[in-house]
């Protein structure tokens, strides 16, 4: 692997701290509490850094969203990691009656609300939920969405990478929220299968999960989808013309649980 690309980490981290560091800075200032509490800093800097760089990661991922969301996502949407809402505008609203929106993060809460408006979904309508929760909170999601097998299609975009149990917390939502015969749509980045590349994933992902609120650059999360035994059909594919050293290596997939 060729140094330039294992170390283009580097600039992409200086323009996140350039565009995060001093609102972050700021927060701190007027809420010191926060210095006890990690996490909730490192959300405040990642939130800062989705305002800056949210719409252009979105951008860099439109042709895949486009084939693989708005063909398929209908009924009830689950969008796990729903960030600022970028999945929003890749929903055919004559098939989608009703986006659930998942983000731990309260905020993006208000660019969520934003994006749906826009798109026609509205909580007073009873077409959008914001829900502060974690893909692994299952039992607090199905109290909130009042039935258990309520979803026809979860999403996850670009999220797997931060959550603590992506394996666990999948297959919890798969078996308990989504209906059967409902789908699970993704596009992830995830651990190269070149082993050069994973090598230097797993060198960075230390540093870059304390700043990106949790984000890691060595899951195999599209295996550890693959391979669960709830699927009637399944398909698996990469984001076509992607640089093979490149350190964000993404997978796509569609499937469908059994009925």
């Amino acid at each position: 692997m060729k140094l330039s690309a294992a170390f283009a980490l580097l600039t992409d981290l200086r323009y996140a701290i350039q565009a995060a560091l001093w609102p972050t800075l700021k927060a701190l200032w007027t809420q010191p509490s926060l210095l006890f509490r990690p996490q909730l800093i490192s959300r405040q800097f990642m939130a800062h850094v989705w305002t800056a760089f949210g719409s252009s990661v979105d951008e860099g991922g439109r042709i895949v969203k486009q084939g693989l969301i708005t063909p398929n996502a209908q009924g009830v949407v689950l969008d796990i990691g729903a960030g600022h809402g970028h999945t929003i505008s890749y929903l055919d609203r004559a098939k989608v009656t009703k986006y659930v929106a998942l983000e731990p993060n309260q905020l993006m809460h208000n660019e969520i609300r934003k994006a749906a408006n826009i798109a026609g979904f509205s909580e007073e309508a009873g077409t959008l939920i914001i829900l502060p929760y974690g893909a692994e909170d299952t039992h607090s999601i199905i109290s909130a969405l009042e039935k258990p097998e309520l979803v026809d299609t979860l999403i996850s975009i670009l999220t797997l990478c931060s959550i603590p149990s992506p394996e666990a917390s999948i297959q919890g939502l798969v078996d308990q929220v989504v209906k059967p015969g409902g789908q699970f749509l993704f596009y992830e980045h995830v651990l190269s299968p070149r082993k050069d590349v994973a090598w230097w994933q797993r060198f960075w992902t230390p540093v870059w999960k304390s700043a990106f609120d949790g984000c890691r650059l060595d899951r195999p999360t599209d295996s550890m989808v693959d391979k669960m035994d709830v699927w009637s059909s399944k398909q698996l594919w990469g984001k076509e013309g992607e640089d093979e050293e490149n350190l964000w290596w993404h997978s796509v997939g569609r499937f469908v649980k059994k009925e």
